[in-house]
């Protein structure tokens, strides 16, 4: 996706980071996953949030000892670099191990929204 996707979806994914680092300084590590999940669904469209999203992932992975979300990060952060520019993304996947790379999911009604609007298209 282009610079233009990513500026205008930044609001967005850097709200979902700021919760997630809000939940993981209060301990609630599965909360703070879920928010990087959200930041995941709305950025993937933008190699930048993309790649970032799935370090921040990664960075979960090593905090929580979670050897599935560890080697999974490392799988998706090259595909998050490799894929990403070409359009080779799964729509609403949610970015964690815990899920096929490859599934789409349906958007949640909010995140529909936001992607809309960051595309011009809301």
């Amino acid at each position: 996706m282009n610079s233009k996707f990513t500026k205008s979806i930044t609001p967005f994914v850097e709200e979902e980071i700021q919760l997630s680092q809000v939940a993981n300084s209060k301990g609630e590590n599965d909360r703070a996953f879920n928010h990087l999940e959200n930041a995941h669904v709305l950025g993937q469209e933008s190699t930048y949030w993309h790649l970032k999203v799935h370090f921040l992932m990664f960075v979960w992975s090593i905090k929580n000892r979670n050897a599935k979300e560890f080697f999974g990060q490392i799988l998706r952060m090259v595909g998050a670099l490799t894929k990403t520019a070409i359009g080779l993304v799964p729509i609403g996947n949610t970015g964690g191990s815990n899920i096929s790379p490859f599934k789409k999911l349906p958007l949640k009604p909010e995140h529909r929204v936001a992607i809309l609007k960051a595309k011009g298209n809301a």
